[in-house]
């Protein structure tokens, strides 16, 4: 074989080798948040009794088991017809323990409530570590309320106050103080409207209508709070919507204002990332700072993969005041899941 011949085989293997790289399996998630307990991190996200993963490096990530064995308690009693999901958590830490916020809903009815569970350590392998379920927080009922008690928040004020937002669809996001359990709102009760879209007001109660917002997560930075929103429609793979939209205050409870003066309340949201060619949709996000770096994560729908959700971490840089992410980063910033997943993945 000449040395041309050679040189040419050895491209072709290198060719046939490399794309096996790009084979790794990511992590699937819907919906994540994410801690950083000494050298690790962790994610949480939906599923059968919230799942984790933890990492050493933001992009090798491990499946370490779930905040549940089973479900709580009080689920089926809240709702009957409970799947066993449970959707949309948050994690926070407060006085060395860390508080799991979660929610369980039947799809597309504000049939909700939101619940808590509290450890003293995130590590699996420390003998401190075990969830104890506090049970619900708060809860939506059909035609008594005009919110769903669902996808909870939490950010502490500049006083040290703990609050809670929370909602999708119906009259839009809320927010109320909690107390100092963390596990019930605080009395006499102090709660904010921050954010809406329109919705038709001949749409029955129980329905959640067309005004597609949900997912408030609310960031302190520099004096000011930014409230991250989702526009449109997640969890339908390849006909997904999602949208990640933001606005910022100076107070905790708003108002919120997008970069252009209009309230989210009004349907205003300053779009920070949308879907492109390569993820048809995305949203539900964080926002963190790690490290003196500040961070957005969110599930995003792979078209490659027919619209399955993928988690990413995105740095975000700062535009006058206001966050942005490279959609480019969707694509270079992988997250690769190590043995195995849990089972609902496989």
């Amino acid at each position: 074989m000449t040395s041309h011949n050679r040189t040419r085989c050895l491209a072709m293997l290198a060719a046939m080798v490399l794309p096996a790289a790009s084979l790794a399996v990511q992590v699937e998630v819907h919906d994540p948040v994410m801690a950083k307990e000494g050298d690790h991190y962790y994610v949480f996200s939906t599923g059968p009794g919230i799942t984790i993963y933890q990492s050493d490096d933001l992009e090798h990530w491990r499946w370490v088991g779930r905040a549940f064995d089973g479900e709580p308690d009080w689920a089926r009693e809240v709702v009957p017809d409970f799947s066993g999901h449970l959707w949309a958590p948050d994690i926070f830490e407060h006085d060395g323990k860390w508080y799991l916020y979660y929610s369980v809903s039947a799809f597309g009815k504000n049939t909700s409530a939101m619940g808590v569970t509290v450890t003293e350590t995130l590590d699996p392998e420390s003998p401190d570590y075990g969830w104890k379920d506090l049970g619900p927080v708060i809860q939506s009922v059909p035609h008594r309320d005009d919110w769903n008690a669902i996808d909870p928040a939490i950010v502490e004020d500049d006083e040290g106050d703990v609050w809670l937002s929370f909602g999708s669809f119906w009259s839009g996001l809320k927010m109320f103080k909690l107390d100092e359990t963390l596990a019930a709102p605080a009395e006499p009760q102090e709660w904010a409207h921050i954010a809406g879209r329109p919705r038709d007001a001949s749409t029955p109660g129980e329905e959640a209508g067309v005004g597609a917002i949900e997912a408030p997560y609310i960031f302190k930075k520099d004096g000011w709070y930014y409230q991250f929103v989702s526009f449109d429609l997640c969890c339908r793979g390849m006909y997904s919507t999602y949208n990640v939209r933001v606005g910022r205050s100076k107070n905790v409870t708003g108002p919120y204002l997008d970069r252009d003066g209009v309230s989210l309340i009004d349907g205003g949201g300053t779009l920070v990332i949308e879907g492109n060619d390569n993820w048809v949709a995305l949203g539900h996000n964080a926002a963190y700072t790690f490290d003196g770096k500040d961070w957005l994560v969110l599930h995003a729908y792979e078209t490659a993969d027919n619209g399955k959700q993928k988690l990413r971490i995105l740095p975000i840089t700062w535009d006058d005041g206001w966050p942005q992410v490279d959609p480019a980063d969707l694509d270079r910033r992988t997250t690769e899941l190590v043995g195995e997943g849990p089972p609902e993945n496989r």
